[in-house]
């Protein structure tokens, strides 16, 4: 089935509403094991997209390393922002997401009007103008240029990230569970690089004892659906 490619219908819906700068963010990160997690923050405007441009999950990693630096040179303003894995055992997913999402606002070089984000909750908030939209990184130009840059960018974390400790395979898994990176949790157990409230940890007898409580005010650890145990 063909790739449908994404539009500015919703950015210009908003324009039309008075809103001036359009910001679309998408976020990548969110039910891995290790590693933060990344929200990406990319102004468009109304120019017709590079050829091939869609949700970064997709394109092949080949294809997103090579679009990933034609976004940057294409779009009119990006940002990154990032939740530490402390930060989202600390602060749980929901507001863990919201404070990488406002450090990639607050990074833009531009003031943003209305936000376009990914997904139909709003983790966001005011005093943002927020419109969700579901599987917006497939339908809208902006979300799907967040998109791939993010990813791109943390996966790049993550292989760097990962030559301190080989055995967990993160160049290939970007802290997502695997065979490879469950294998050496089992063996090694979890690194600083790992958040310790997740579900993961439930299945390692050995390393159960490190698992972070959920009783911090706001955590909520990651609801069910954004956590893969060890039976994934």
């Amino acid at each position: 089935m063909p790739i449908v490619p994404p539009t500015h219908s919703v950015e210009r819906s908003l324009r039309r509403a008075g809103a001036k700068v359009v910001v679309g963010l998408d976020e990548v990160g969110r039910g891995a094991w290790a590693g933060p997690v990344t929200v990406g923050a990319a102004v468009t405007g109304l120019r017709r997209a590079p050829e091939g441009l869609t949700d970064s999950k997709l394109l092949t990693e080949l294809r997103r390393e090579a679009l990933a630096p034609v976004l940057a040179d294409w779009v009119t303003a990006y940002a990154l922002g990032h939740a530490s894995p402390q930060e989202c055992d600390d602060l749980g997913m929901t507001a863990a997401l919201r404070l990488a999402a406002i450090r990639a606002l607050e990074a833009l070089p531009v003031v943003p009007d209305a936000v376009i984000l990914d997904g139909k909750h709003d983790y966001l908030g005011g005093p943002w103008r927020v419109r969700t939209v579901i599987k917006g990184d497939q339908s809208c130009i902006c979300v799907s240029a967040a998109s791939v840059i993010a990813k791109v960018h943390r996966d790049g974390l993550m292989a760097e990230l990962g030559e301190a400790c080989p055995e967990y395979g993160f160049a290939d898994n970007a802290g997502y569970p695997s065979p490879v990176h469950r294998a050496a949790l089992e063996e090694f157990g979890p690194t600083g690089h790992h958040r310790l409230s997740w579900a993961y940890l439930d299945a390692l007898p050995k390393w159960r004892h490190l698992k972070r409580g959920r009783d911090v005010v706001g955590a909520d650890g990651g609801s069910a659906d954004e956590q893969l145990t060890l039976g994934f």
